[in-house]
C-alpha cells in the first residue's frame, strides 16, 4: 500500500475500480460531509453555551473523520484475506476492553452506562470499535459452520455471546442488541439450518427481556415510546419534544441553522436525536433525501453481495451493509417514536469518535469487497494456479 492510498481524495487507483465500489465510495464521503454539516448546525448552541466556542463539536468531530478516513482507506486497500486473519484478534482484544469497563473504577460511567475507557485524552468505546470486527468473524464463522466440529462452533458462539452480555452489563440494551442482530443476519445469510438460527434467536430474545427485567430505565423506555404524551414533561419528553421538531419542519424545513428545538429543548440533539433537527431545518423533503441516500447505499451493498463469487465476501458484504444502513433506520425510527428509544448513534451524522471510526471502516470492508468481486472475475485462473502451488 503506498502513503497517497491513505490520503482521503488523493487515490490514482479509484478509476480501476468497479463502479459500484466507486459509487459506494463516494456516497460515503456524501454521507460524511452532510453529517459534519448537520453536526455543526445541531450542536452550536451548546457548545457555544457551555464551551463558549459553537465550532467545539464539530472540530472534534473533523478530527475523528480525518482519522476514520485513513482507516477507511486502510480497509479500501487491505486483502480481506489479510483482515480476515487477524479479525478473531481484534475481536477478542475488544472483548477484553469491554470487560474492563465493567470493572469498578476502570470504566468511565456517562449517563448511568458505564461504556468508555480513557486512553490518555480519548475515551474510547470498545462497543462501537468491535462492530466491524464482529462482522468479520461472523463471516468465517457463519461461511464454515457446515464444516466446523461442534467443539469450534461451540466455543464461537460463547464468545460471541461474551460479546453481547459484556455490553448488557455496561449496560447498553441497544448496542447488545444491534450486534446480536447483526450476527443474526450474516447467519440467516449464510444458510444456517432454521432449528439453529430459532435457537438462536430465542437466547438472544431472553437475554433481552432479562436485561429489561434487571434495568428499570429500560422498562420505563418502553413504556415511553408506546405513549411518550401521557408524559410530556417528564418521562416522554426526549421523544415529545423529538416529534415537534420533525412536525415543525413541515414540507421544505426552516432551513439549516434554523432548528428551534436544538435551542435547549430537545435533549442530546447532537448525537442520538440528530435526526430530529434535520428533519426540522429540510423538512419532509430533506428526510425523503436522506432515506433515498440510505436505500441507493442498502441496494448497492445488496448488488455487491449478490455479485461475489466468495461466500465470505458475500457474508461481509450483508453484515456491513447492516451496520451502516440498519443502524440509521434504527436510529430514524427511535427519533420518529416508530421505535423505542435507544442508544444508537445515527452513522456519520451523531457526535462520537468512536462511532465514526466503526462507520468508516465498515463502509471501507463494504468498498473492499466490491473491489475484490471485480478482481475475482479477472484473476480467478491465476488464483487457481495460486491455490494449487
Amino acid at each position: 500500500m503506498k502513503f497517497q492510498q491513505l490520503i482521503l481524495l488523493i487515490d490514482p487507483s479509484v478509476k480501476e475500480w468497479a463502479i459500484e465500489a466507486r459509487l459506494l465510495r463516494w456516497l460515503t464521503f456524501l454521507w460524511l460531509s452532510v453529517g459534519l454539516v448537520i453536526l455543526f448546525s445541531a450542536s452550536y448552541p451548546l457548545a457555544n453555551s457551555y464551551y463558549g466556542d459553537g465550532f467545539y463539536y464539530v472540530k472534534r468531530q473533523m478530527a475523528w473523520a480525518v482519522l476514520g478516513c485513513v482507516g477507511f482507506n486502510f480497509m479500501v486497500h487491505t486483502p480481506l484475506k489479510s483482515l480476515m486473519r487477524v479479525a478473531q484478534w481484534f475481536l477478542l482484544l475488544f472483548l477484553g476492553l469491554i470487560g474492563v469497563t465493567v470493572i469498578p473504577g476502570l470504566g468511565i460511567t456517562i449517563n448511568g452506562a458505564t461504556r468508555w475507557l480513557s486512553l490518555g485524552a480519548f475515551p474510547i468505546q470498545p462497543s462501537e470499535l468491535i462492530k466491524p470486527f464482529l462482522v468479520l468473524q461472523g463471516a468465517q464463522v457463519f461461511g464454515l459452520w457446515p464444516s466446523l466440529k461442534p467443539a469450534i462452533r461451540w466455543r464461537w458462539l460463547g464468545i460471541f455471546g461474551a460479546v453481547l452480555v459484556g455490553i448488557l452489563l455496561q449496560p447498553n440494551l441497544s448496542t447488545a442488541t444491534f450486534c446480536g442482530m447483526t450476527l443474526f443476519a450474516i447467519a440467516v445469510a449464510s444458510g444456517l439450518p432454521y432449528r439453529s438460527l430459532l435457537t438462536t434467536g430465542g437466547v438472544g430474545l431472553g437475554l433481552g427481556m432479562l436485561s429489561l427485567s434487571m434495568n428499570e430505565y429500560q422498562r420505563q423506555r418502553i413504556m415511553t415510546f408506546l405513549d411518550p404524551w401521557a408524559d410530556p414533561m417528564e418521562n416522554g419528553y426526549q421523544l415529545t419534544q423529538s416529534l415537534m421538531a420533525i412536525g415543525s419542519g413541515g414540507f421544505w424545513g426552516s432551513g439549516l441553522g434554523l432548528s428551534q428545538q436544538k435551542w435547549f429543548y430537545l435533549p442530546i440533539q447532537y448525537t442520538d436525536f440528530i435526526f430530529a433537527v434535520y428533519a426540522e431545518e429540510f423538512g419532509f423533503v430533506g428526510s425523503l433525501l436522506l432515506l433515498l441516500m440510505l436505500g441507493v447505499y442498502a441496494t448497492l451493498g445488496l448488488v455487491v453481495a449478490l455479485k461475489c463469487t466468495d461466500k465470505f465476501h458475500r457474508l461481509i458484504a450483508i453484515g456491513a451493509t447492516f451496520l451502516l444502513v440498519g443502524q440509521s433506520l434504527i436510529n430514524i425510527g427511535v427519533a420518529t417514536g416508530a421505535l423505542p428509544t435507544t442508544g444508537l448513534p445515527l452513522p456519520m451524522f451523531s457526535y462520537g469518535g468512536n462511532s465514526m471510526i466503526a462507520s468508516l471502516l465498515s463502509a471501507g470492508l463494504l468498498v473492499r469487497v466490491a473491489r475484490e468481486s471485480r478482481q475475482a472475475q479477472v484473476v480467478s485462473l491465476d488464483d487457481r494456479r495460486r491455490r494449487q502451488t
